[in-house]
């Protein structure tokens, strides 16, 4: 299932999309249920993942919107 959203963090909206699905499998973020997932912020992306990392989040203000990510739908 598609999910899509923001999350401002600091001053930063950082938009999200991401199919997670009700089980975890071994082609999701650390064997969770999220196997691919879009983050971008001003338009560009800060991070990237599909059944594995294309482009680790780029910043700590990433790390954090993905902290929150992961342990919403993971």
């Amino acid at each position: 299932m598609w999910k899509k959203g923001s999350i401002k963090v600091r001053d930063n909206i950082i938009h999200y999309w991401i199919k997670c699905y009700e089980r975890g499998s071994k082609f999701g973020i650390d064997e969770g249920r999220i196997s691919k997932l879009m983050l971008k912020r001003d338009g560009e992306i800060v991070a990237n993942y599909d059944r594995g990392w294309d482009m680790k989040p780029a910043d700590e203000e990433t790390e954090f919107a993905l902290s929150i990510l992961l342990k919403e739908y993971n």
